[in-house]
């Protein structure tokens, strides 16, 4: 963790009467380029974006724990400066071809779902090369709901 973050996460822990041995389980900014990320962002702090998704692959290979009820995380944009904090509300696994725009239209991301198929299969195309997995229309996807629960102003 920066300095920067730590120091964004203890004024959070603060605020929020949280205990200071309250960790977050990720820091990081949405999607593979900054003008995307950025704008990722600002959906999240104006509060149009309120879910993400991710395949379940990648968490698979890199060790990481599915995110749960309660979980904490910071968002930051680009260049890794703090913006807000998110807290899960629900996680669901879903196989990539059985998606709903009831479901992927909470990411605030696509107005259809074969805008929202472009772009995820595009992103998880990507993110199966450097992560070493293969995309396809059956992979799970792990679809977390959240909150934000703070910010930067």
């Amino acid at each position: 963790m920066t300095d920067k973050v730590e120091s964004f996460w203890q004024e959070f822990l603060r605020a929020t009467g949280r205990s200071p041995e309250t960790q977050p389980i990720g820091i990081f900014s949405f999607d593979i380029t900054e003008e995307s990320a950025n704008a990722l962002l600002e959906l999240v702090l104006s509060g149009k974006k309120r879910a993400t998704s991710s395949s379940l692959p990648a968490y698979e290979l890199d060790g990481e724990p599915i995110p749960k009820e309660g979980d904490l995380s910071i968002v930051t944009d680009w260049a890794g400066n703090p913006r807000c904090v998110i807290m899960t509300k629900e996680v669901t696994i879903i196989p990539y071809k059985d998606m709903t725009f009831d479901i992927c239209s909470r990411e605030g991301e696509d107005e259809c779902l074969e805008s929202w198929q472009r772009n995820h299969e595009r992103f998880f195309t990507h993110d199966a090369k450097e992560s070493g997995y293969a995309f396809s229309p059956d992979m799970p996807v792990v679809f977390e709901d959240f909150e934000m629960i703070y910010k930067t102003e």
